[in-house]
């Protein structure tokens, strides 16, 4: 897919989470070996570190509606694991599923986001958790966390192999890696092609079974399991995802909001995967 980006469609909130869709995107390619499409001249890391610290943020509802969401699927993951003493969330935002493992009984609890604006928009009680930077594997002890996760972050990064890698390095033996991911080879997905929300100036790569697979495989997790993911997020939330007009879109939320259906919550698949793998007991 050849570069589209649009200078002037560019916004504060272009690298921001859960936006109205721009359609934008740099040149893709597809590998034939592992079937990752990625951006084959990707920015600097410095420039993304930029984007993403200083990009708005007003999704804060369907933060937490998504964490919701994350907490049930993670649940049988979770109750593998040996010990719960300590979790990372990579690309945590307001560090809202933060909260969802400490009720699960984690005692310690540390996530990593490079927006400003989102930690801005935590609680006082996750301030503390919440570390503003991209992840840096050395910000970290080798062995000292039992869970790791990175929801809907890691089409983000230069290179993701970097970020699986670290985690199996980061984790004790028997701890576990949760990723949430677009499927780019998901029906609704292939339906939609260049008017998907997943062709988007933030992703610099996007995965399918076989590529998310095989990451986690070349990085030594086993007990690997890869499957379709149901979010549920308000209606207008779903209304803002459609391939239409932005006129379009704010007169039928309108419309919602008037017969009071816009905030009712519904679940769809609508192509994300759920991947987890462990590294293994010694």
């Amino acid at each position: 897919m050849k570069q589209n980006i649009d200078p002037a469609q560019m916004s504060a909130f272009s690298f921001a989470s859960r936006k109205l869709p721009e359609f934008m995107n740099h040149q893709l390619v597809q590998c034939p070996t592992c079937d990752l499409v990625y951006a084959n001249d990707p920015p600097d890391q410095s420039i993304l570190a930029q984007a993403y610290h200083v990009a708005s943020f007003d999704s804060a509802q369907e933060a937490d509606d998504a964490a919701a969401a994350y907490g049930k699927a993670v649940m049988p993951v979770l109750s593998r694991l040996p010990r719960r003493d300590a979790a990372l969330e990579i690309g945590a935002g307001t560090g809202i599923f933060l909260d969802v493992l400490r009720s699960q009984g984690f005692k310690v609890t540390q996530g990593v986001e490079p927006s400003a604006a989102a930690i801005a928009a935590a609680p006082p009680h996750r301030q503390g958790w919440l570390k503003e930077a991209i992840f840096r594997e050395s910000d970290f002890q080798p062995e000292s966390f039992d869970f790791i996760c990175c929801f809907m972050t890691l089409e983000h990064v230069r290179d993701p192999h970097d970020i699986v890698a670290a985690a199996g390095r980061l984790l004790r033996p028997g701890g576990a890696i949760a990723l949430v991911t677009h499927d780019y080879r998901s029906g609704v997905n292939r339906l939609l092609g260049k008017r998907s929300p997943i062709i988007d100036i933030e992703h610099m790569q996007l995965f399918s079974p076989k590529s998310i697979r095989q990451l986690l495989e070349r990085n030594d997790f086993d007990s690997i399991d890869v499957h379709s993911f149901r979010n549920r997020y308000a209606l207008r939330y779903w209304m803002r995802l459609l391939p239409l007009g932005v006129g379009l879109k704010q007169n039928l939320i309108k419309s919602l909001d008037a017969i009071g259906l816009a905030d009712m919550k519904l679940s769809f698949n609508v192509g994300n995967m759920l991947s987890f793998g462990y590294r293994p007991l010694r």
